[in-house]
């Protein structure tokens, strides 16, 4: 079934009353979905309170002002709508106070200690607290008494300073420019040097002058001499320095083989080493070739024979 245009517009025209409604019974302090208990108190004067304005205990909101209602005798009934959850004693004093130094009002329950709680419809004891600033008035009238009893001290210290004493004051004042008129003379004797010690003062900044220049000079001579070292780091960083340490790390490991296999008695070295017949034969061997050196060189005869002139062979 199809909705017509007309039946979409009249539905949305009454959801959008029913909204409104809600809202603004919500703002009037009304709970639409929930019930609540109504309370009611009687002030003789309500300035600063409005309705949908908090309900407080200890702080906390309870409920709102629901509405009010000016009576023949000048006095206002106030209604008030709490939450159910909340139980109120009926000996709870329902307190006009005021939130702030503007003004505005609120109602602060102070809750008895009746064990009976109040009853939906009934009527609350009231009362009205001043302003924030009608209660600074008692202060300040306070400050001023002060004030005025401080201003009569001084005035009474004042009287009790003796002659002797101003005297002493006096002296006072007349010794600190006697120390100010000394301190003078001292400031002009300063200057006094410091004009007689001028050309020294301009021969000591000339001097500095100077070494200034100096160093400045050194500075450049510094900046060379930076500049050749960094050729230097330059030309390191660019020699092939992983080749030569990648060629000591081979011999370094060749050397420990060849030191290992000598420790292993292998090959000669390592044999002639840890071997101790070997160096014992070889010992001997050099004994006997140097006894076979000494008797050649003793009798030369047995080992050699020649002659000019071909003589008889032994």
């Amino acid at each position: 079934m199809k909705i017509s245009n007309e039946t979409k517009i009249g539905a949305l025209t009454a959801i959008t009353i029913t909204v409104l409604i809600l809202g603004y019974s919500f703002l009037r302090g009304n709970d639409v979905f929930s019930g609540s208990n109504n309370f009611y108190a009687v002030y003789n004067s309500v300035e600063g309170l409005s309705i949908s304005k908090p309900v407080l205990v200890n702080g906390f909101q309870i409920g709102r002002v629901s509405n009010m209602k000016l009576q023949s005798d000048g006095r206002t009934i106030v209604e008030f709508k709490i939450a159910p959850s909340y139980v109120v004693p009926n000996n709870t004093l329902a307190k006009l106070q005021s939130t702030d130094l503007l003004g505005s009002k609120a109602i602060v329950f102070e809750l008895g200690n009746s064990k009976v709680p109040a009853e939906d419809q009934d009527t609350l004891r009231a009362d009205i607290q001043g302003s924030l600033a009608e209660s600074l008035q008692p202060i300040q009238k306070k400050a001023e008494m002060l004030i005025s009893k401080m201003d009569s001290s001084l005035g009474a210290i004042n009287k009790i300073l003796n002659p002797n004493f101003q005297k002493n004051v006096d002296r006072s004042f007349m010794s600190i420019a006697n120390s100010l008129q000394t301190l003078e003379g001292t400031t002009k004797k300063i200057d006094n040097l410091v004009a007689a010690q001028s050309g020294h003062i301009n021969g000591i900044l000339t001097n500095a002058e100077v070494v200034s220049g100096s160093l400045k000079s050194s500075t450049a001579h510094i900046n060379g001499m930076s500049a050749n070292f960094e050729k230097v780091s330059n030309d390191i960083a660019n020699s092939n320095i992983k080749q030569t340490l990648d060629n000591a790390n081979k011999a370094m490991a060749d050397l420990q083989a060849t030191i290992s296999k000598i420790n292993n008695s292998q090959g000669s070295l390592g044999l002639l080493l840890n071997d101790d017949k070997m160096y014992k034969n070889l010992t001997d061997a050099s004994n006997n070739l140097n006894n076979l050196f000494i008797d050649l060189k003793a009798h030369p005869k047995r080992y050699v024979s020649f002659s000019v002139f071909g003589g008889k062979k032994d």
